[in-house]
């Protein structure tokens, strides 16, 4: 399986997944000039992708739905609630209908499953994603926007093969920096983001062995830095496996994601299909 984070943060999502012929663009928080080019550097075109899944409706994951469906005529996929509310928004403009999948169950898209997990970040009904190859059973896990360590995120995480996770603020920065102090409860609320320290001690908390990377996403531009992200899970868990950081303006590769190293893990992934 191919991962490419062609944008994490704030300002706009997108993650463009690979396995076989099947290519799958989740969320739409970038312009489609953005997606186009980004994944052209990689030799992709975004024309190929087999659909764009949804997480939720905020701006910076659906603002170019619009266009990724129009101007390169990708089928969309999202839950009913979320799909209302993003078409309710001006700016998507005219689109079609959607594929609806139903939040807490998976669905599957050519060579790849889907697993839903429902988030308590304060979206309408927001969701995280677990992909899987049906065939083979690398399992990658795209978890942002979680609203806090909800119970059953630590055993998702530790299903793992890969997995992008939020770590979106640092604590003494969040508390020392310049946002209202409304914001900051926002934030570090239940139904807000997870912090650096959350995201490491979730992932120091499983046997991370079957881990062969980790990757931060959707930090904050002014509460967090890829350094300070970085030096917190370092410190936690070490150099047992590679941790990066994504892009908060900009596309990064991460590493192919193999099979399952463990046979009992790829038992327990067939299993599960």
């Amino acid at each position: 399986m191919e991962v490419i984070t062609l944008q994490s943060g704030s300002a706009g999502n997108c993650v463009f997944v690979r396995s076989g012929e099947t290519r799958l663009l989740f969320d739409a928080g970038i312009s489609g000039c953005k997606a186009e080019s980004r994944l052209a550097e990689y030799g992709y075109d975004i024309r190929d992708c087999n659909a764009l899944v949804l997480s939720h409706e905020h701006s910076d994951h659906i603002s170019g739905v619009g266009v990724f469906h129009r101007k390169f005529g990708l089928p969309v996929y999202a839950n009913l609630r979320t799909w209302n509310a993003t078409r309710a928004k001006p700016s998507t403009g005219w689109i079609g209908s959607p594929n609806y999948f139903e939040s807490g169950k998976p669905f599957r898209i050519g060579s790849l499953r889907i697993e839903t997990f429902r988030t308590p970040h304060d979206a309408i009904d927001g969701v995280c994603f677990v992909i899987e190859v049906v065939e083979s059973g690398e399992r990658f896990g795209l978890l942002t926007d979680l609203g806090h360590v909800f119970s059953g995120l630590q055993k998702v995480i530790c299903s793992l093969d890969a997995v992008l996770i939020e770590s979106n603020y640092d604590e003494a920065m969040l508390h020392h920096g310049p946002y209202p102090q409304r914001l900051k409860d926002r934030i570090s609320g239940k139904r807000g983001h997870i912090s650096n320290t959350d995201a490491a001690e979730l992932l120091d908390a499983c046997e991370a062995s079957q881990l062969q990377w980790a990757c931060l996403g959707h930090l904050s531009a002014e509460n967090n830095s890829p350094d300070v992200a970085l030096a917190t899970h370092r410190e936690r868990h070490g150099d047992r496996f590679p941790v990066f950081c994504a892009d908060r303006e900009g596309a990064l590769q991460l590493p192919k994601i193999e099979e399952p190293r463990f046979s009992l893990q790829a038992t327990a992934s067939a299993g599960r299909r």
